[in-house]
């Protein structure tokens, strides 16, 4: 028994021209016009996108220990009604995932349900503490062959610790994310330093908190000679910081969510506990900054930073509040209504900084691909005319916390496709047992 092949017919590529595309086993296997397959289940795209899957290098699964949240099931159906076919999943998880034995356990949970690739991330520290640094390389030696490490939730303040993190993963081509926020610039904030948390009597949580951490990494990985990635950029003077690195030949790349692509800091105003996010909504100005330099290649990638939490946990007074939303399943949705939709990128950016560039920094080879034959068929087809006002219904994650109920968006996901099967199809996710399966032939070749 084999999955079933599928034929595609008629999608418009993220270069802009119309073509069929046939999915053989885990591969496509041809693209062009008037193709034709008599045992194929066949896709009508007119009218269609079809991008290589999205890949998001920053989701928390929660699993282990937080599932009252997410699992790792539910977040990767999450990610599959929103186009992803494969996420890093984050280290802040009980126990913190900072030995071989957990970031394997998390590839497993991921290889079981079937929905995306699941690549764990690795603690840069032991117990995110920030005092020593985790089993790095037993987790990049261990099965789930870890590469991208994180103790993002907190940031990695010692900079002796962070030159040896740097100095220790350059041995075998890995990356520090860093979530960058000086603690002692921090203690106590609620929303971005400003007009509005002074009219709000909120404590502030100043720019300069992230962008000097910013300053600092980039300079020790010039200093080292190793990779940094910068988690969530938030701020218009850490979109300076980092073009500066880039112009000097760093090798650093940034990350924004797309929150910060639409969202400000008046959402505050409302003390509604859903727009609560570590780092926290900014300016306007800031919203302007981080969208050019996405369009300009000064930040690299888009990444949810999915951040699910229980209800008791957001429905509660601001200052009691988790940080943090879930983004999975709004994500691309966003990116046009605020880049796609403006003019300021088309879907071969798209393309870019939702797939290739994510899956390349991540080093994950088999996404993000350039849609031809012979590719590991990892697609979305997504439906661009589309608009709705987002709402519970369009979630698949077990948390509920999105900010953009009620909000009108562009777009829509109509299927993603993982490994050759339908993880998500006419705008449902599938069935958790059929998924299962496939997943399972797939796994036996």
């Amino acid at each position: 028994m084999t999955n079933p092949d599928l034929l595609i017919t008629g999608a418009t590529l993220p270069d802009g021209t119309r073509a069929d595309i046939l999915v053989e086993g885990t591969r496509v296997s041809a693209v062009g016009q008037g193709l034709s397959s008599s045992s194929a289940t066949k896709i009508d795209a007119d009218g269609l996108i079809a991008l290589p899957g999205l890949v998001d290098l920053h989701t928390h699964l929660r699993e282990p220990g937080y599932e009252q949240s997410e699992t790792v099931l539910t977040g990767t159906q999450a990610a599959a009604l929103g186009g992803f076919t494969s996420v890093f999943a984050m280290a802040n998880t009980l126990p913190v995932a900072d030995t071989a034995g957990v970031v394997e356990q998390v590839l497993r949970l991921g290889d079981e349900a079937g929905y995306a690739t699941v690549r764990p991330i690795g603690a840069v520290t032991k117990g995110l503490e920030g005092l020593q640094l985790a089993e790095l390389g037993a987790m990049a030696n261990s099965r789930a062959a870890v590469r991208v490490f994180s103790d993002d939730g907190k940031c990695v303040f010692d900079p002796l610790i962070m030159r040896r993190a740097l100095e220790y993963v350059k041995t075998f081509g890995g990356v520090i994310a860093q979530h960058a926020q000086e603690p002692r610039l921090t203690v106590d904030a609620q929303m971005n330093e400003g007009e509005v948390s002074a009219r709000l009597g909120l404590a502030g949580w100043p720019a300069v908190a992230e962008e000097s951490i910013i300053a600092r990494d980039v300079l020790l990985a010039e200093h080292t000679g190793s990779r940094l990635h910068i988690c969530h950029l938030s701020t218009a003077g850490s979109v300076d910081v980092i073009r500066w690195a880039k112009k000097r030949g760093i090798n650093v790349t940034a990350e924004v969510t797309p929150h910060h692509l639409l969202l400000t800091d008046e959402r505050a105003e409302s003390y509604d506990a859903r727009f609560k996010v570590n780092p926290p909504l900014r300016r306007a100005e800031d919203v302007m900054a981080l969208r050019e330099a996405l369009a300009d290649g000064t930040i690299d990638i888009v990444a949810t930073d999915h951040a699910p939490h229980p209800v008791e946990s957001k429905d509660c007074e601001w200052g009691a509040a988790a940080f943090g939303m879930v983004g999975l399943e709004s994500a691309l949705a966003v990116v046009q209504t605020t880049m796609v939709e403006t003019g300021l990128i088309g879907w071969a950016e798209v393309a870019r900084v939702m797939s290739e560039a994510p899956a390349r920094i991540g080093g994950l080879a088999t996404h993000g691909q350039k849609i031809e034959p012979g590719i590991q068929a990892e697609l979305v087809l997504v439906d661009p005319s589309t608009r709705r006002n987002f709402g519970v219904e369009d979630l698949a994650s077990l948390s509920h916390n999105t900010p953009y109920l009620g909000i009108e968006l562009a777009g829509q996901v109509v299927s993603t496709i993982h490994q050759g099967y339908l993880t998500a199809s006419d705008r449902y996710v599938v069935a958790a047992e059929t998924v299962a399966a496939q997943a399972e032939l797939v796994a036996r070749g």
